[in-house]
């Protein structure tokens, strides 16, 4: 029997699949994309693409809005709040933002530098991910952060819709006070190694099961759960705006 973190996860990437095959989800025209660096000084519409208009049902208890997705003094910031909630947020009682690229992108190594949320019930993300929309079986690569204790990650992967490999790293310093580095290597019918400033912290060869083998999109989001309250704790609005911090994103192709 799969646990709740692993049942919480195969939510969130339902949700995904959902959001990216319903209505407001941009058609899947993607090509290969080669390497990039992206230091977030403009606002990259050959590359990048803003969710805007609807939610991802489920645990998501926000609407996606591409004003809560902001590109300004070299930095893509990602917002939560009330703003226009809940008639301009889906009918969702919040706000937030997800940044996802145009192009899919496969085996190499990808990277950002982020600065993280801390608050119950949310989630900061840097992952890739491809599914129905694409073509393709869903397969999905994470790192994500969660609010309740931002001095860890879970590092997660889905081969053909098949999760349950999450892995919880102590990070040794706070994710939400500073910017950091986080980066995974995806090797062809190898490993998966995930990276925290410059720094291995875990591997996956495929003894737990199959690595994904499909070309994905790179995305970033933040957003607060619902009914997930085991996994990510309950979520209580502060009052004013979080925002998680993106320095810079890249990607060199292996």
């Amino acid at each position: 029997m799969r646990n709740t973190r692993s049942l919480a996860l195969t939510g969130l990437a339902l949700g995904l699949v959902a959001a990216l095959t319903g209505v407001g989800a941009t058609p899947a025209q993607a090509a290969i994309g080669p390497s990039f660096v992206d230091n977030f000084d403009t606002f990259d519409t050959g590359r990048w693409y803003k969710a805007d208009g609807y939610s991802n049902g489920s645990m998501f208890n926000a609407g996606w809005r591409a004003d809560h997705a902001t590109v300004s003094g070299g930095l893509m910031n990602l917002s939560l709040d009330t703003r226009s909630c809940p008639s301009g947020c889906s009918g969702k009682p919040y706000a937030a933002g997800e940044y996802r690229t145009t192009d899919l992108y496969s085996y190499g190594r990808f990277e950002a530098r982020l600065k993280a949320v801390k608050n119950p019930g949310t989630v900061t993300s840097f992952f890739t991910y491809t599914g129905p929309s694409d073509g393709q079986p869903w397969d999905e690569i994470d790192v994500e952060i969660l609010g309740k204790n931002t001095t860890q990650i879970q590092l997660n992967y889905f081969t053909n819709g098949v999760g349950g490999h999450e892995t919880v790293i102590n990070l040794g310093f706070d994710a939400s006070t500073g910017y950091h580095n986080y980066a995974f290597e995806w090797w062809n019918g190898g490993t998966i190694n995930w990276f925290v400033d410059g720094r291995l912290v875990h591997q996956e060869n495929g003894s737990r099961g199959p690595l994904p083998t499909h070309p994905q999109r790179i995305m970033m989001n933040l957003w607060p759960g619902i009914g997930v309250d085991s996994w990510l704790q309950p979520f209580t609005y502060p009052g004013h705006t979080l925002t998680a911090g993106y320095d810079w994103a890249r990607y060199t192709k292996y």
